[in-house]
C-alpha cells in the first residue's frame, strides 16, 4: 500500500500503540510483570514477567518521546505504576535483584533508556520514594564484574543513567566500558560481540542492535558529561556500519538470516534509526524509511503478530528452532529496538521526504567485507542479497564445536533460513543437527557429516574468499549449539574452501588433506547448496545437478563441476524457519574423496534458473590447487587453495580414537 510520509509515521505510531496494548491483559495486577503466554526461558516465569515489562516499556519510551507526551492511551500511567510496584520490596510482584537473576541486568538497561527518553512525563513525575527504590533496584550494577560481550554496555548505560538523577555509579565501570568497545571494534565499522579465543569472531545483528546502539545511546544520556571526542568516534563508527548494513536487506525486507536472537526481528532497524537520530548515517532520509517501512511489512506480513496481537517466538511462523535458551515469551520484544524511528520528531526529514528504492533494487553490486569476513551479492532483478561466510563463527579456535547452523554455514541470504532442526532450547537433548545446507562436509561410515567450527580465514580479495577447518563428530550424537567443553569429537582431515561470488552463482572449491592424529578411512564429501521451503505437495528433484523451486518461486541449484557427479535433494520437515516443509540440493563425490584433489561446485540461488554458468579451470602451482572462474562477461576470479602445513596441530590434546 503506497502511503504519504505523513501516514507512515502514524502507521508506526498505531503500530506501536497495537502491540503496547495487546500486553496488558497479560500483565499483573499493578502492571510490574508482564507474563506472556508460551514456553518460560531458562530463567523462569518471574524473569520473563520482568522482560516483558521492561522491553515494552522501551518501546514505550520511543512512542511518548516522539509524540512530545501526547498519550492517548495513559501509556506513562501505566508503567509509572509498574515501576512502582517491580520496585517495592514488600509487593508480591516485585522484581527480581541482580543477585537472584543474572538476566534483570539486561532488562535493567531498557529500563534505564525508557526512563530517560521518558524523563518529563514518567521519572520527573514519580514519587520521590519510587525514584529512590529505582535506584536502589539498579545500584547493584555498579563495580559488578559483567562478561566481556555487549552485556558491558547493560551496565555503562544504566550507572549512566543513575549518574544524571543522583543515583551510584562508578568512573572505573564506565572507563572499562569504552576500553573493551574499542577493543572489539574490527575496522569499517564493525565489531565483534565480545573476543572469543582473543580473536574478532562474534560478528552477527548484535553489532547494530548492542554495540553501536547503546556506546551512541550512553552518549546521549550523559549529555556534557560524557568524554570529549567520544560521541564523534561512535557516530562515525556507525556512519562506516550502515554504508554496509544498507547493503545486507533484501527487496523483501527481510534482514540477513544469520546468527542468534533473530526472533528480533524489527531490532535490526536499530541502526538504521540510530543513524538518523544522531545524523551518524551516509543513508538519505528518504532511504531509511524506506529500509523500515520494507522490514515492517515483511515481519507484519509474514506472520510475526499473532491474532492476539503478540509477537511470536520464530522468524515468520513460530518456529522454536532458532531460538536460544534465554529466549522466552518476552524475549521478541526486543523488536522495541525498530521503533527508535518514533522518538524523532514529525517534523524530521526522514519522516517528510519521500521514499527511495532499495540499494538491491537500483542495480546489481558485489562486495567483500573484510571485518565480518563476507562476500556480497544483490541482484536487483529477484531482490535477493546473499552473503558467502568466510569470517567469524562465534567459537572458540582453541576447540573444536558442533555447528551452530546461524553460523557455521558457508551461506546466507535474505531470502532463505539456514536448516535449524530441533530445539536448542534444550541443547543437551535435541537431535542431533548434521549440516547440510550451504554446508561441506564429510561423511563417515554411518552417513553423518562432519561440522566445521571453528574455521579459519586464509583469504578475501575482491570477490574471491579461503577459510579452512578441521572436519570433526561430536560423539554423543546431540547438538550442543554452545560447544560445551564437555562434549567430545573425533577429529578427521582438513577441508579448505574457497568461493567466488557473482550475481546468483558461488564457485565453490574444495580440498580434502590428511591431519595429524586422523585415524583415516575413507570419506564421502557432499557439499550443499541453499535450502527453500517448499510447497508441501511438491516433489523436489534433479535436472543437471540438484534443484529446488521454493514455495515463492525461488530456485536453488547446486552443479558438480568437478569430481562430483551424484546429485539429490534431501527433505526436511519443521527444519526450517520459513516453512513447514523444505529442500535442500546436495552433489557428493561417487566414492570415498581423494584427499589433495580439487572438487568443485557451481551454487545459485536466485527467482529463476541459472541463464549462463561461468567456465572453470584448474591447475596446480606447486602444493596449491587454483580454479579460475570465467563468468560470462569475461571476469576471471582465482581461487588459490594452499595445502596445510602438514605438522600443524592445533587440537593435539585432544585426538579421539
Amino acid at each position: 500500500m503506497n502511503r504519504t510520509p505523513a501516514e507512515d509515521r502514524a502507521h508506526w505510531e498505531r503500530t506501536a500503540d497495537r502491540l503496547l496494548l495487546a500486553v496488558r491483559p497479560y500483565a499483573t495486577e499493578e502492571h510490574a510483570l508482564i507474563g506472556l503466554p508460551g514456553v518460560p526461558s531458562h530463567n523462569g516465569v518471574t524473569s520473563d514477567g520482568l522482560e516483558g515489562f521492561a522491553r515494552t516499556f522501551l518501546l514505550a519510551g520511543f512512542r511518548l518521546a516522539g509524540a512530545g507526551g501526547d498519550d492517548p492511551h495513559d501509556i506513562a500511567g501505566w508503567y509509572a505504576r509498574g515501576l512502582a510496584a517491580g520496585t517495592d520490596p514488600a509487593s508480591p510482584e516485585r522484581w527480581p535483584t541482580f543477585a537472584e537473576c543474572n538476566q534483570a541486568k539486561v532488562e535493567a538497561a531498557s529500563i534505564a533508556l525508557a526512563l530517560h527518553e521518558t524523563r518529563p512525563w514518567i521519572w520527573d513525575r514519580l514519587a520521590d520514594r519510587v525514584r529512590q527504590r529505582v535506584l536502589d533496584w539498579l545500584a547493584p550494577m555498579v563495580g559488578d564484574p559483567m562478561p566481556g560481550n555487549n552485556w558491558i554496555w547493560f551496565q555503562g548505560v544504566t550507572e549512566a543513567f543513575a549518574r544524571t538523577v543522583g543515583g551510584r555509579w562508578r568512573q572505573q565501570d564506565l572507563d572499562r566500558v569504552i576500553a573493551l568497545t574499542d577493543g572489539w571494534y574490527t575496522g569499517d565499522g564493525w565489531y565483534s560481540d565480545g573476543l572469543t579465543g582473543g580473536e574478532h569472531r562474534n560478528v552477527d545483528h548484535y553489532n547494530g542492535w548492542a554495540m553501536h546502539l547503546y556506546p551512541l545511546w550512553f552518549c546521549r544520556v550523559l549529555g556534557d558529561a560524557a568524554p570529549r571526542g567520544l560521541l564523534d568516534r561512535y557516530r562515525a563508527r556507525l556512519r562506516r556500519f550502515l554504508a554496509d548494513q544498507r547493503l545486507l536487506i533484501g527487496a523483501n525486507g527481510s534482514p540477513l538470516v544469520q546468527g542468534r536472537s533473530l526472533t528480533y526481528r524489527y531490532a535490526a532497524l536499530a541502526p538504521l534509526w540510530t543513524g538518523a537520530l544522531f545524523d551518524a548515517t551516509p543513508l538519505a532520509p528518504g532511504e531509511t524509511r524506506a529500509l523500515a517501512n520494507r522490514m515492517l511489512g515483511h515481519f507484519t506480513d509474514h506472520g510475526a503478530v499473532d491474532e492476539r496481537g503478540l509477537l511470536t517466538l520464530g522468524w515468520h511462523r513460530p518456529y522454536r528452532g532458532v531460538l536460544q535458551v534465554y529466549s522466552g515469551p518476552a524475549s521478541p520484544y526486543w523488536a522495541s529496538k525498530g521503533f527508535i524511528g518514533l522518538a524523532l520528531p514529525p517534523d524530521h526529514p526522514v519522516w517528510t521526504e519521500e521514499e527511495t528504492r532499495l540499494p538491491v533494487e537500483q542495480g546489481d553490486f558485489t562486495r567483500s567485507l573484510p571485518a565480518p569476513g563476507w562476500l556480497v551479492s544483490g541482484t536487483a532483478a529477484d531482490g535477493v542479497v546473499r552473503v558467502v561466510n568466510h569470517g567469524g563463527d562465534h567459537t572458540d579456535p582453541a576447540r573444536p564445536h558442533a555447528d551452530d547452523p546461524c553460523y557455521a554455514r558457508f551461506a546466507y541470504s535474505t531470502h532463505t533460513a539456514p536448516e535449524t532442526p530441533g530445539d536448542p532450547t534444550v541443547p543437551r537433548g535435541s537431535a542431533h543437527a548434521d549440516p547440510l545446507d550451504n554446508a561441506v562436509v564429510l561423511l563417515d561410515a554411518a552417513g553423518r557429516a562432519s561440522h566445521r567450527r571453528p574455521a579459519t580465514r586464509l583469504s578475501l580479495d575482491g570477490a574471491t574468499a579461503v577459510s579452512r577447518s578441521r572436519a570433526h563428530w561430536p560423539e554423543d550424537a546431540t547438538w550442543d549449539p554452545f560447544g560445551g567443553p564437555d562434549t567430545t569429537y573425533r577429529l578427521g582431515p582438513w577441508i579448505t574452501v574457497g568461493s567466488a561470488l557473482r550475481g546468483s552463482v558461488e564457485v565453490r572449491a574444495v580440498r580434502v588433506d590428511p591431519a595429524p592424529g586422523d585415524p583415516g578411512g575413507g570419506h564421502v564429501l557432499r557439499i550443499g547448496g541453499w535450502a527453500l521451503a517448499v510447497d508441501p505437495d511438491s516433489v523436489p528433484g534433479t535436472r543437471d545437478g540438484a534443484r529446488v523451486v521454493g514455495a515463492d518461486g525461488l530456485v536453488s541449484v547446486v552443479v558438480g563441476a568437478r569430481q562430483l557427479p551424484r546429485a539429490s535433494v534431501v527433505a526436511g520437515a519443521d527444519s526450517n524457519a520459513l516453512g513447514a516443509v523444505s529442500a535442500t540440493p546436495v552433489v557428493e563425490t561417487a566414492g570415498p574423496v581423494a584427499h589433495g584433489t580439487l572438487h568443485i561446485a557451481l551454487v545459485h540461488l536466485g527467482g529463476s534458473d541459472p541463464t549462463a554458468l561461468p567456465r572453470v579451470t584448474t591447475r596446480a602451482e606447486g602444493t596449491t590447487l587454483v580454479a579460475d572462474a570465467i563468468w560470462p562477461d569475461g571476469v576471471r576470479d582465482t581461487i588459490r587453495l594452499p595445502a596445510p602445513d602438514p605438522a600443524y596441530d592445533p587440537w593435539r590434546d585432544q585426538h579421539r580414537a
